[in-house]
Protein backbone atom coordinates (compact mmCIF):
# COMPACT_ATOMS: atom_id res chain seq x y z
CA UNK A 1 0.00 0.00 0.00
CA UNK A 2 1.52 3.44 -0.98
CA UNK A 3 1.30 6.56 1.40
CA UNK A 4 0.67 10.09 -0.42
CA UNK A 5 1.39 13.15 1.56
CA UNK A 6 0.19 16.72 1.02
CA UNK A 7 0.44 19.86 2.52
CA UNK A 8 -2.48 20.97 4.62
CA UNK A 9 -3.24 24.12 2.34
CA UNK A 10 -3.71 21.75 -0.71
CA UNK A 11 -5.47 19.35 0.79
CA UNK A 12 -7.85 22.33 2.22
CA UNK A 13 -8.20 23.38 -1.96
CA UNK A 14 -9.39 19.73 -2.59
CA UNK A 15 -11.98 19.74 -0.22
CA UNK A 16 -13.32 23.38 -0.98
CA UNK A 17 -13.25 22.06 -4.46
CA UNK A 18 -15.31 18.91 -3.65
CA UNK A 19 -17.49 21.06 -1.37
CA UNK A 20 -18.13 23.61 -4.25
CA UNK A 21 -18.74 20.67 -6.53
CA UNK A 22 -21.03 18.72 -4.06
CA UNK A 23 -22.85 22.38 -3.94
CA UNK A 24 -23.43 22.92 -7.43
CA UNK A 25 -24.78 19.09 -7.87
CA UNK A 26 -27.33 19.41 -4.89
CA UNK A 27 -28.29 22.89 -7.36
CA UNK A 28 -28.83 21.03 -10.20
CA UNK A 29 -30.55 18.35 -8.29
CA UNK A 30 -33.26 21.03 -6.87
CA UNK A 31 -33.53 22.59 -10.39
CA UNK A 32 -34.26 19.18 -12.20
CA UNK A 33 -36.68 18.63 -9.69
CA UNK A 34 -38.75 21.48 -9.67
CA UNK A 35 -42.67 21.61 -11.28
CA UNK A 36 -42.10 22.64 -14.73
CA UNK A 37 -44.93 25.05 -13.95
CA UNK A 38 -42.86 26.98 -11.28
CA UNK A 39 -40.12 27.42 -13.65
CA UNK A 40 -39.87 30.95 -15.81
CA UNK A 41 -38.54 30.65 -19.31
CA UNK A 42 -37.13 34.25 -21.07
CA UNK A 43 -37.58 34.87 -24.70
CA UNK A 44 -34.86 32.57 -25.84
CA UNK A 45 -35.51 29.77 -24.12
CA UNK A 46 -39.26 29.57 -25.66
CA UNK A 47 -37.82 30.02 -29.21
CA UNK A 48 -35.60 27.37 -28.99
CA UNK A 49 -38.76 24.98 -27.56
CA UNK A 50 -40.91 25.64 -29.84
CA UNK A 51 -38.46 26.49 -32.80
CA UNK A 52 -39.94 29.15 -34.17
CA UNK A 53 -38.97 33.20 -34.73
CA UNK A 54 -38.82 36.06 -32.74
CA UNK A 55 -41.32 37.58 -35.08
CA UNK A 56 -43.72 34.50 -34.61
CA UNK A 57 -43.12 35.03 -30.83
CA UNK A 58 -44.03 38.63 -31.27
CA UNK A 59 -47.26 37.73 -32.64
CA UNK A 60 -48.47 34.81 -30.22
CA UNK A 61 -48.36 37.41 -27.87
CA UNK A 62 -49.61 40.46 -29.71
CA UNK A 63 -52.51 37.88 -30.47
CA UNK A 64 -52.73 36.76 -26.73
CA UNK A 65 -52.16 33.32 -27.75
CA UNK A 66 -49.69 32.92 -25.18
CA UNK A 67 -49.53 35.00 -21.59
CA UNK A 68 -45.95 36.41 -20.37
CA UNK A 69 -44.86 38.49 -18.05
CA UNK A 70 -42.62 41.77 -18.76
CA UNK A 71 -39.56 43.36 -16.77
CA UNK A 72 -38.23 46.33 -18.43
CA UNK A 73 -37.56 45.29 -21.91
CA UNK A 74 -37.13 41.61 -20.67
CA UNK A 75 -40.05 39.10 -21.37
CA UNK A 76 -40.28 36.33 -19.14
CA UNK A 77 -43.03 33.35 -19.72
CA UNK A 78 -44.31 30.73 -17.58
CA UNK A 79 -42.68 26.58 -18.55
CA UNK A 80 -46.56 25.99 -17.77
CA UNK A 81 -47.68 28.57 -19.66
CA UNK A 82 -45.88 27.27 -22.75
CA UNK A 83 -47.13 23.76 -22.00
CA UNK A 84 -50.33 24.60 -22.14
CA UNK A 85 -50.20 26.17 -25.25
CA UNK A 86 -48.35 23.50 -27.38
CA UNK A 87 -51.64 21.48 -25.77
CA UNK A 88 -53.97 23.57 -27.48
CA UNK A 89 -52.49 23.47 -30.40
CA UNK A 90 -51.88 19.66 -30.36
CA UNK A 91 -53.61 18.19 -33.42
CA UNK A 92 -54.17 14.32 -32.73
CA UNK A 93 -54.53 12.08 -35.37
CA UNK A 94 -57.62 9.84 -35.89
CA UNK A 95 -57.20 6.09 -35.95
CA UNK A 96 -53.73 6.35 -34.47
Amino acid sequence: MNVITIESDAFKQIMDKLQSLESKFIELKMEAITPLSEKWMDNQDVLLLLKISKRTLQSYRDTNKIPYSQIGHKIYYKASDVEKFLKKNYNKLRNF
